[in-house]
């Protein structure tokens, strides 16, 4: 007997049409395709938001979706490992998906994004396809750092610990395949940021997201953290931290979206 999945790619279509007697959630991981410094796998951002997919979906009721791993990478463009999506592309592919998923009878349509750079046009995305898809049809991005409570966020995703190929990322995938990190080769780089004046994002959002190269010009190896630091033990406690907050974020989103009136 065939068994039971969580992957939307492993079933039939009849065990798809069977879900959706009950359930109307997909989750599609989205990442990128870009380096990961000398040590981590070119591939890490969509490691991560499929890991926390295939935890979270039988939680709630949903099935995970083949990721999106192409999409918006352009800040790593002079580096050997980037592979991307112009802008207009990825957002076409954001609403075309959330077209077809509605069309097959999905009603909840959850980006599970694991590369910041793509936040903003998924949620973009989305808007655009809303035109198309009927009222009761919601699609939206999550981040899947969004919902970690800042003393846990801090730990792994931050100006201290850094925010690309870092302690954090490595380890999380360390726990998910060990055999895709290369710890030999792990280094330590953090940019050469003058001193700011405010603790804004905004200011990172402003030099790296509106101009393509800036990580590739920040850094000599792509590298922004201390992933000498990573373990497997640090990773699995990083995804347990990660699940649970993603759980608690998306009960807030549903919550959001039901209580909130309609006219």
């Amino acid at each position: 007997m065939k068994p039971t999945t969580v992957f939307l790619a492993e079933m039939t279509n009849l065990e798809v049409e069977k879900f959706l007697r009950d359930h109307d959630t997909v989750i599609v991981p989205v990442g990128s395709m870009e380096q990961h410094g000398p040590a981590g796998p070119i591939s890490t951002d969509v490691l991560i938001p499929q890991e926390i997919a295939r935890r979270i979906a039988p939680q709630i009721g949903a099935v995970v979706a083949p990721p999106l791993s192409y999409a918006l990478s352009y800040p790593h463009r002079g580096f050997t490992s980037e592979f991307s999506l112009r802008i207009d592309t990825f957002l076409a592919v954001i609403e075309d998906l959330c077209v077809a998923f509605a069309e097959a009878s999905f009603r909840r349509i959850i980006f599970l994004n694991g590369h910041f750079d793509n936040t903003y046009a998924i949620a973009y995305g989305c808007a655009k396809a809303a035109e198309w898809l009927p009222e009761e049809v919601r699609a939206f991005p999550v981040n899947y750092w969004d919902g970690l409570p800042p003393d846990q966020a801090a730990e792994y995703v931050s100006l201290a610990k850094g925010m690309h190929a870092n302690e954090g990322e490595i380890s999380a995938v360390l726990a998910i395949n060990p055999d895709l990190v290369d710890m030999e080769r792990a280094n330590t780089e953090f940019p050469s940021f003058p001193k700011i004046r405010t603790s804004s994002g905004a200011v990172h959002t402003a030099y790296f997201l509106t101009s393509p190269g800036t990580v590739y010009r920040a850094t000599e190896s792509g590298t922004w953290g201390d992933p000498t630091q990573a373990t497997a033990e640090k990773g699995r406690k990083f995804l347990d931290q990660i699940e649970a907050a993603t759980l608690a974020l998306l009960a807030d989103i549903e919550d959001t979206f039901r209580v909130l009136p309609k006219r």
